[in-house]
């Protein structure tokens, strides 16, 4: 999963990902490495999510997904969950007006329910001010977790009365959080671990994954680009053969 790819300033634009899914791993690592607190980590993480967001759209991607903040991240410090939910806050108050400004269009999956109700309010009015902005979406995972996303699927099917024959791979995309969002081309996962932790699980089926040992705050527009070129040289062949290898076997 980890690779080196030549650092190619000329990514020809056919090959850029549609859609991009950033899991943004080793804040925390990132602060201890430099004797601060983790959540020093996590602040620094926020202000390169901006620095990215601007490289989204300069190389051409469509959908961005990142993941901020997991169902299962609860189970942290309660001083660091506390600072994470404050963080949110504050990237709403600080970042939204340019973020519009820019064409961002702000999307949230994952429940909103056990966030404080005036939180709550914010995502859905910055939801409401960017519905009909189309330069790039912004999709945030927060408080999401990949296998919750599915069970609640399969509930709202059965709730529906929907017959079990009548259940396929394309009604079930139609019930998750990004029902209408084509599936990740790409998913990136910053500090060098190798597993998907709950993101995207269905979604990211046939994603090509890329890891990077680099920490997030530290993941800059050219750490982009060697993803970016690397995934423009994949053989990406859903369960099939790659044409070259097909066309051999006619040999």
């Amino acid at each position: 999963m980890p690779e080196t790819a030549k650092d190619d300033s000329t990514l020809p634009l056919e090959h850029i990902p549609r859609h991009v899914a950033i899991i943004m791993d080793g804040n925390g690592r990132w602060a201890i490495s430099r004797g601060l607190p983790r959540l020093a980590g996590h602040k620094a993480g926020t202000e390169n999510l901006r620095r990215v967001i601007r490289h989204s759209v300069e190389f051409g991607i469509n959908y961005l997904t990142i993941y901020a903040f997991s169902t299962e991240n609860w189970g942290r410090p309660p001083e660091e969950v506390e600072g994470l939910l404050h963080i949110l806050e504050d990237v709403i108050d600080r970042e939204l007006g340019e973020l519009h400004k820019e064409g961002v269009q702000l999307r949230h999956i994952g429940r909103l329910e056990r966030l404080s109700p005036a939180l709550q309010e914010k995502v859905q009015a910055a939801i409401e001010l960017t519905k009909n902005n189309d330069r790039l979406v912004l999709i945030v995972a927060f408080n999401y977790g990949g296998r919750d996303e599915i069970v609640q699927a399969i509930q709202r099917i059965m709730k529906d009365g929907i017959p079990s024959a009548q259940v396929t791979s394309e009604l079930v995309s139609q019930y998750l959080y990004t029902a209408g969002v084509p599936d990740p081309d790409l998913i990136i996962r910053t500090s060098g671990e190798l597993r998907v932790s709950n993101f995207l699980i269905w979604q990211g089926a046939y994603a090509e994954l890329y890891s990077t040992p680099t920490f997030w705050p530290d993941f800059d527009k050219q750490e982009y680009r060697r993803a970016l070129n690397t995934f423009a040289h994949r053989d990406r062949r859903y369960g099939g053969v790659s044409e070259a290898v097909a066309s051999k076997s006619h040999d």
